[in-house]
Parts: structure tokens; C-alpha cells; sequence
């Protein structure tokens, strides 16, 4: 344990000093694999450098951050980061949030910081959406729907119903925690604006559907339960009215004043504002989403292929966390997505079989025994960076065969019709869980859109060959990525 801890601390070591050090750095979090930072000048860093510490798998400058993709062990070495470059979970220092005020502000920067914000948001939900969605899948398959092995009646099914529907019924809470985050502000006063909205005598008032008043203004009845952008608008708008009250208050009375007086601004502002308009928006994405992919037809077949042969395209860059985003609000919302899942859920199993196609066709023995790693990382981690990064763009025709494994595996899915009933946001064979809740067929279909995606992947990859690299990294530094 003790080597592994060194090796941890000087990846981040190497790591702080590539990127600038900490003067350099306005923020750094980090996702399931890969280290978030913003820089104050990206110039600072050389991506080949980088790329050449043990332990890194790539590199990717992206949404107006420069990303390192670590692997499984990032938070180990994002601790080390941390302590190392004396910095704190959401930034380096003011000076560094100052930088950010003053950057120019233009459309792509703009679309930048939002996805940013995005990701910080929702990206620390993915482990306990992970379990939630399990707990639910047990439910599912054990319950009167499936294998009725035990009744809804049965403490055993009601236990597992209550801890799954908890997962995305307390999402304003949590995601008033991680929005707080974002936005530098009170964690508990913003997680005390999610419990406000899922409160039981508001859900009341709801049901209800008499006309209701924050401070004379007419509040719509909306139950906020499941729903993801309205408490990320709150908590957006909440961090400038609590800094306002922190410098308009005199110190013997902002323990009292402050929060108090941030809560009373914010009922009417997030109730009779911010909420519905948040909640228009995710029930428009969320209801074109789920129409388009109802359509049915050669266009929405051939759509659901072509988000499986692109999504690790969009995972390379970041952008499938909009995506993301979307899907979280239709499942909270309406329990089950019939389009981006089924071409996403296709892409990760081909990733998978890319990895069986190269480790088969490749003859280098240290090689080969890296792609089983990855396959392994993959199938069962649910890790597709280092086979994306340490297959198919190190050899590039990989990526092609992986591509035509996650079309055709969402052109059956598309044909099928399949519904995926259950978030699963993990990309191993856990995912193929998501088609749990329907008919059986509903899961047959799915399981077998998932085989032809890592079948076809694996054979396509193997028919194709493999291309050398033109820049290599010796073997030892890309085994110690998979240390």
C-alpha cells in the first residue's frame, strides 16, 4: 500500500508541475476518470509531456478544461493533487475565481462554463445513481414482472423499491450539495433549497391544486421531486444574493441575518421563477426526447445506430455529459428513455469487444496482455478510457471496427424498439440492466443489441488489423497506467 501511495503522489507531483503548478490552476475536480482542470493559461501545459507520466492515459482540452484521463485510481491521485499543490476541492484560491469573472465573455464561453458547471453538478451523482439503479433492477427481476420470486408485498421487494425510488426522488438535495460546490456557495442552505421544494406539505399543496401565494406572488403548482435543473438555477442564483447579504450585514448578526435572509429572497424567486421555468425546459427536452424516439421508422433505426457508432466520440470530448443531464431528468421524470440510452448503452459493449478484437489480432505479447487489461477494465470496471485511449487512438483502426460494433448494436436496438427502463450510468455489462422493468422481450432484445455491439466490434477489430503508432510510449509507463 505504501508504494502504491508513493506512486500516487508523485503522478501528481509530475502532474502539478506540468500543468504550472498551483498559480496556475483556477480549479481541478475530477469525474470517474479523468482530472478537470481550469487553468488560468492553457499554454502552460505540453499535452506530449503529460502524456508520458506514468499513470496517464491521455490528454483532452475540452469545454474550456484541460483533461487528464487517469483511469479508476484518479481520486487516489487527485487526493495526492490536492495535497500536494495545497489546494481545496473547488479551487485554488480566490485570485484564481477572480481570473475566471474576468474572462471575456463570449457564446463559446458561455456554452463552456455551462458545461462545466453541468459536469460538477452531476457528474458526483453517478456512484449513488449507480446504486440506486441497482437496488431497483433487483426489485424488477425478482418481483412479480420478471422471475416472481417475491411478491410486492414482501418486506424484501418494499425495501428495495424505497432505497431505488430514493436515489432520484432526493435528487434537488443532493444536487443542491454539488451545485454548491459549483457555485461557491452555503452547502447547507442550498441543500436546504431542495429539501423546501420535495417537502411533504409542498407536495400537498400541489395536489391539492388550490391557488397558492409566496409573499403575494402566485406560485404554480409544480411537484419538484426527481427534477435536476430547477435547484441547479436556485443554487446559481443563490450564491450572488448570499454573497450580497455577507457584505451588507454586520458580523454580530450575519450568523442570524444571512441565511435567513437568503431563504426569504429565494421563496418567491426559485418557487415562482426559477423553478417552472426550469421545469418547462426538462419536460420539453424530456417529452421531445421520448416522442423522437417513438417516431419509429428507417429515420429513428438509423438514429439510435448513429449514437452508437459516435457516443464514445462524444464521451472523448465531454460533451455525452449533456446528454447525460438530459437522460437523468427523463428517467427521474418519467421512468423509462427510448433513444440516446439504447445507442449509448451499444457503444460501451463495443468497446468492450474492441478490446477482445486487438488483444486477439495483436502479436506483441506486453501488448496483448494490455488489451486483455483493458477488456477486463472495461467489460467489468465499466472503464472505457484506457481502451479508447490505449487501443483505438493508439492504433486508430480499432476505432473504426469499435464504431461499426456500436452502429449495428443500435440499429437492432433501434429496430427492436426497445425501452430502457432503468439509469445505469456505469459501461460495463451492468448496463445491459437497463432494460429491466418491461416485458421479457424488452430485455432479451436488449441484451442481445448489447452482444451484437461487442461481436461485431471484436470482429470488425480483428478483420481491419491493427496500425502502429507513430508516437510510442514505452511499455513500462502504459503498465503503470493499469497499476
Amino acid at each position: 500500500m505504501k508504494n502504491k501511495n508513493q506512486y500516487y503522489e508523485q503522478v501528481a507531483k509530475d502532474l502539478l508541475s506540468a500543468v504550472g503548478g498551483s498559480a496556475n490552476i483556477s480549479s481541478v475536480t475530477h469525474c470517474m476518470t479523468r482530472l478537470r482542470f481550469n487553468l488560468k493559461d492553457e499554454s502552460i501545459p505540453n499535452d506530449n509531456d503529460i502524456q508520458s507520466i506514468p499513470g496517464v492515459v491521455g490528454v483532452n482540452r475540452t469545454g474550456g478544461q484541460y483533461q487528464i484521463i487517469i483511469g479508476q485510481t484518479v481520486n487516489k491521485v487527485y487526493d495526492f493533487l490536492l495535497k500536494t499543490g495545497d489546494l481545496t476541492q473547488s479551487s485554488s484560491s480566490e485570485d484564481g475565481l477572480a481570473e475566471n469573472l474576468k474572462e471575456k465573455l463570449t457564446f463559446k464561453s458561455i456554452a463552456n462554463n455551462i458545461l462545466n458547471k453541468l459536469a460538477g453538478c452531476l457528474t458526483p451523482l453517478i456512484p449513488m445513481m449507480v446504486a440506486a439503479s441497482v437496488f431497483k433492477m433487483l426489485g424488477a427481476i425478482l418481483g412479480p414482472n420478471m422471475l416472481n420470486l417475491i411478491g410486492t408485498k414482501t418486506t424484501l421487494y418494499q425495501l428495495f423499491t424505497f432505497v431505488g425510488d430514493a436515489g432520484f426522488y432526493f435528487l434537488p438535495i443532493v444536487i443542491g450539495y454539488t451545485a454548491s460546490k459549483q457555485f461557491n456557495t452555503s452547502r447547507i442552505i442550498a441543500m436546504f433549497l431542495g429539501a423546501i421544494v420535495i417537502d411533504p406539505n409542498l407536495i400537498q399543496i400541489v395536489k391539492a391544486g388550490k391557488p397558492f401565494d409566496i409573499f403575494g406572488v402566485t406560485m404554480p403548482l409544480i411537484n419538484y421531486s426527481s427534477t435536476v435543473i430547477p435547484i441547479i438555477l436556485a443554487v446559481w442564483v443563490m450564491s450572488y444574493i448570499e454573497q450580497f447579504f455577507k457584505q451588507h450585514t454586520a458580523e454580530s448578526i450575519s450568523t442570524i441575518m444571512v441565511p435567513t435572509l437568503t431563504i426569504a429572497v429565494m421563496l418567491p424567486i426559485m418557487l415562482c421563477i426559477l423553478g417552472p421555468a426550469g421545469n418547462v425546459v426538462g419536460n420539453y427536452i424530456c417529452a421531445g426526447i421520448l416522442a423522437f424516439g417513438k417516431l419509429g421508422g428507417l429515420p429513428t433505426i438509423i438514429a439510435v445506430g448513429v449514437i452508437g457508432a459516435f457516443w464514445e466520440i462524444l464521451v472523448m470530448t465531454g460533451m455525452h455529459l449533456l446528454m447525460l443531464t438530459t437522460m437523468m431528468m427523463i428517467f427521474a421524470q418519467s421512468g423509462h428513455e427510448n433513444f440516446v440510452t439504447l445507442g449509448a448503452v451499444a457503444a460501451s459493449m463495443s468497446v468492450a469487444g474492441m478490446c477482445l478484437g486487438t488483444a486477439l489480432r495483436i502479436k506483441d505479447k506486453d501488448q496483448k496482455a494490455l488489451a486483455w487489461s483493458y477488456l477486463i477494465a472495461s467489460f467489468v470496471g465499466g472503464v472505457t478510457e484506457p481502451g479508447l485511449y490505449g487501443l483505438a487512438i493508439r492504433y486508430k483502426r480499432p476505432f473504426i471496427g469499435m464504431m461499426v460494433g456500436g452502429f449495428c448494436g443500435g440499429l437492432y436496438a433501434g429496430m427492436t424498439a426497445i425501452t430502457a427502463h432503468v439509469m445505469v450510468p456505469v459501461a460495463n455489462f451492468l448496463s445491459l440492466t437497463t432494460y429491466v422493468g418491461g416485458q421479457t422481450n424488452n430485455l432479451v432484445n436488449g441484451v442481445i443489441s448489447g452482444t451484437i455491439a461487442f461481436v461485431v466490434a471484436a470482429i470488425a477489430t480483428y478483420s481491419i488489423g491493427i496500425e502502429s503508432k507513430t508516437n510510442k510510449q514505452s511499455n513500462e509507463q502504459i503498465k503503470l497506467v493499469e497499476a
